[in-house]
């Protein structure tokens, strides 16, 4: 235990998703150790993240104004919607550039266990979105979870008054995995999703 402002800044690090309290106690002494122009940055950045950033008003994805990027974007197909948790998801699927539609950030899943219901989630934006009419498919790419499997259930529940092609991502064994390390839950999605080689 520090005194003071060591300790408050060593608390409030640790508040920090993923930073546990050696972790929190490493980083305040390396901020307390590093250039003032360092920190200053980090302070100006942090500070600017909060006052320019909000989430996107159409799919609830980080956006500086009222639409994110991908929601400006005339040239992205607009019939098809993915339907992801959380912004970190977007880049995440950004990446394969495998998808030229929208998305949907629900802002988490269905976790009883910590207090988050369908009440909780971005649902009634989305029930917004299909009124238009113009949506043909949607594309539930929850985590492969407990909370993401429940939550991608009671989507497809949800979802089945509308005329959609509702899909979900396949799941199964990553690449350069091992047969042996695989859970049961992962060996058996990975036989469901088969693919035929000799067609």
């Amino acid at each position: 235990m520090y005194e003071g402002v060591v300790q408050d800044l060593i608390d409030e690090l640790g508040r920090l998703p993923g930073v546990g309290p050696k972790s929190a106690q490493r980083i305040a002494f390396h901020l307390l150790q590093s250039d003032p122009q360092d920190v200053a940055r980090l302070v100006q950045a942090l500070t600017e993240v909060k006052a320019k950033v909000s989430f996107c008003e159409t799919c609830g994805n980080v956006a500086e104004g009222t639409q994110c990027r991908i929601c400006a974007d005339p040239r992205r197909d607009q019939s098809a919607i993915c339907v992801v948790e959380e912004p970190k998801d977007v880049v995440a699927i950004e990446r394969t550039r495998e998808f030229r539609g929208r998305y949907h950030v629900l802002g988490g899943a269905i976790s009883p266990l910590d207090g988050i219901g369908p009440d909780d989630l971005r649902l009634p934006q989305l029930m917004a979105r299909l009124s238009g009419g113009e949506i043909g498919e949607i594309i539930i790419a929850t985590d492969p979870n407990l909370e993401g499997e429940a939550t991608a259930a009671y989507l497809a529940r949800l979802l089945q008054p509308f005329d959609l092609r509702v899909t979900r991502l396949a799941s199964g064994l990553p690449v350069g995995g091992d047969l042996e390390y695989a859970d049961e839950v992962t060996l058996g999605r990975a036989f469901e999703g088969r693919k035929l080689l000799n067609a």
